[in-house]
């Protein structure tokens, strides 16, 4: 096993519980590992500090598997994917889902790797040259410990170039199934397509703040922007909306986004599918002098990483405002960022300022984020990206 010296001064993440080392923190390695492969972290005076995969294509160089010095073998994964299953038993989210996010990489102490479950499916991203290294012991544990038999692969995701990583898609083991597979949460019914969804297949992360939006519903005119297939806009119908009108800019999300109202018999008759660009719809709404009473904005990831922040800003800054401008006085937006990039804080200053631009005043009534199957780790602020707002759009004095 090689070892990784850093420079002086440069433990103090590690000894904080920070799971990554960056490239510009190393002073020397005593050997060249291979890509994947577990080296030993050593302070500038040669202090143990932790075991870690080695990446030789990211500027993220180690990715800590333990801050102990035992041995990283398939008995350590074992334990770790062990005890990820029986944290999500412990929080009972099997009770109204039956698809969730069972492990979450770094929040469960397994960098790079995560792993979704649906149904009787696991779906597996091996997004990192550690992940990658252990892969087929991973899923060989994962089928030992969940029981199940179907193990699909979907590590397309863009950060394995980064690791100098090609995309992998496919069977790790089972037989083909039928696709799209029919999932359930809160009751409701959704079609997932494994192969080509977004993500894993479904935004997993929102399974409570969709039910929330449900609770809001009642009597309103909705409008469901980047509705993806349909999750917001099926919990919308299920709780009563008058209408809602379901924005997407892909053609083949908005048909599954139909087949999701009708599989849960849903009146179709109160829905409208309209695939375009938001931002140039919400543009023509507003010239339209269109008005709705619940907006949701749920975007992709404008800022992977804080360098981006700066762009993605004006983005969210761009829809929020347009979004203030179409809500009915006592109207709710109920606002997201996935960004990484974007903190809880900026966010939020990011709305006030299209609610000032705008020219509303606007209350924050609750605040919003991910399930509780993706766990944010204390040590490892980064795994809280999801980060959402209702806002009330007040009634004009007098």
């Amino acid at each position: 096993m090689a070892d990784l010296i850093l420079k002086p001064g440069r433990e103090k993440s590690l000894l904080r519980r920070h799971p990554w080392i960056f490239s510009g923190a190393i002073h020397h390695l005593d050997e060249e590992p291979a890509s994947g492969s577990t080296v030993n972290l050593l302070s500038a005076d040669g202090h143990f500090l932790a075991r870690a995969s080695y990446s030789p294509a990211s500027q993220i160089r180690a990715r800590v598997w333990t801050f102990t010095d035992e041995p990283v073998d398939r008995e350590f994964f074992r334990k770790r994917i062990r005890a990820a299953i029986e944290m999500r038993r412990r929080l009972n989210v099997e009770s109204d889902a039956d698809s969730y996010r069972l492990i979450y990489a770094e929040s469960d102490s397994l960098p790079g790797l995560i792993v979704d479950r649906y149904g009787e499916v696991l779906v597996l991203q091996s997004l990192t040259a550690g992940a990658e290294y252990w892969k087929d012991t991973l899923a060989s544990l994962l089928l030992e410990e969940t029981g199940l038999a179907i193990l699909y692969e979907r590590s397309d995701a863009d950060v394995r170039e980064l690791e100098g990583l090609q995309p992998k898609v496919g069977l790790l083991s089972g037989e083909n199934y039928q696709l799209p597979i029919t999932i359930t949460e809160h009751n409701l019914r959704f079609l997932v397509n494994l192969q080509t969804g977004h993500k894993t297949g479904f935004y997993l992360d929102q399974r409570n703040n969709r039910l929330r939006v449900r609770e809001l519903a009642k009597d309103r005119d909705v409008l469901d922007c980047f509705c993806y297939t349909g999750g917001f806009t099926v919990n919308a119908l299920a709780g009563g909306a008058k209408s809602v009108l379901s924005v997407d800019s892909s053609a083949e999300a908005l048909e599954l986004c139909k087949e999701n109202i009708a599989l849960n018999d849903l009146p179709v008759s109160r829905h409208t599918a309209l695939e375009g660009d938001v931002f140039q719809l919400l543009r023509k709404f507003r010239d339209e002098n269109r008005s709705f009473d619940l907006i949701i904005l749920d975007p992709p990831k404008f800022a992977p990483t804080a360098a981006h922040a700066e762009k993605a800003a004006r983005a969210y800054k761009d829809i929020n405002l347009l979004a203030f401008k179409l809500l009915r006085p006592g109207g709710i937006l109920v606002t997201f960022s996935c960004s990484g990039g974007v903190d809880a804080g900026l966010f939020q200053k990011i709305v006030a300022g299209a609610a000032l631009d705008a020219g509303v005043e606007a209350q924050v009534v609750e605040w919003l984020s991910q399930a509780a199957d993706h766990p944010v780790s204390l040590h490892f602020p980064e795994s809280a990206y999801l980060k959402g707002l209702v806002c009330i759009k007040q009634r004009p004095e007098g």
